[in-house]
């Protein structure tokens, strides 16, 4: 059974896949245009960070970063490569999504390079219903850069 919970930064495990995406994000994406946050971006105070497991197995990572008190940004969203096409990604997206409609945010962005290795995260992302917007916050336009976004509609209670 999965079990998903904070990431702790001190683990080997999760700085290894953390350091992983930073290698991939940095490798498929022009130079200056990948925004992938690094261990010390990701323990700042506005970033919430998750692990997903599978038994002691770290299968995906994810983190929210609050960008204004109604709005949000899913950052470092990656999964081991040979714990792919098992779910994790759409648990992880699920769960961050969640805790940004349950944080009262209506807004939830994401930054993503544009190059071929992305497409898989395109469709997850178009698949939980994000839809292609311009730059938001201090982003610039960036042809190596889809920005996209999703209006959260609270969930009645």
């Amino acid at each position: 059974m999965p079990r998903l919970a904070p990431a702790d930064l001190d683990d080997p495990r999760v700085v290894a896949l953390l350091q992983r995406h930073l290698h991939q994000a940095r490798r498929q994406t022009a130079p200056g245009s990948a925004h992938a946050l690094d261990l010390s971006g990701l323990r700042a105070r506005d970033v919430s960070l998750w692990a997903l497991w599978y038994d002691d197995e770290l299968a995906a990572i994810g983190a929210l970063q609050a960008l204004s008190s109604e709005h949000g940004e899913v950052k470092s969203m990656h999964t081991a490569a040979a714990l792919r096409r098992r779910g994790a990604a759409r648990t992880m997206l699920r769960h961050v999504i969640d805790t940004a409609r349950a944080r009262g945010y209506v807004q939830l962005n994401l930054e993503i390079g544009s190059w071929d290795y992305f497409r898989p995260a395109h469709a997850l992302y178009r698949g939980h219903g994000f839809v292609d917007c311009p730059p938001f916050g201090n982003y610039r336009a960036d042809p190596n850069s889809i920005f996209m976004t999703l209006e959260l509609v609270p969930i009645p209670g």
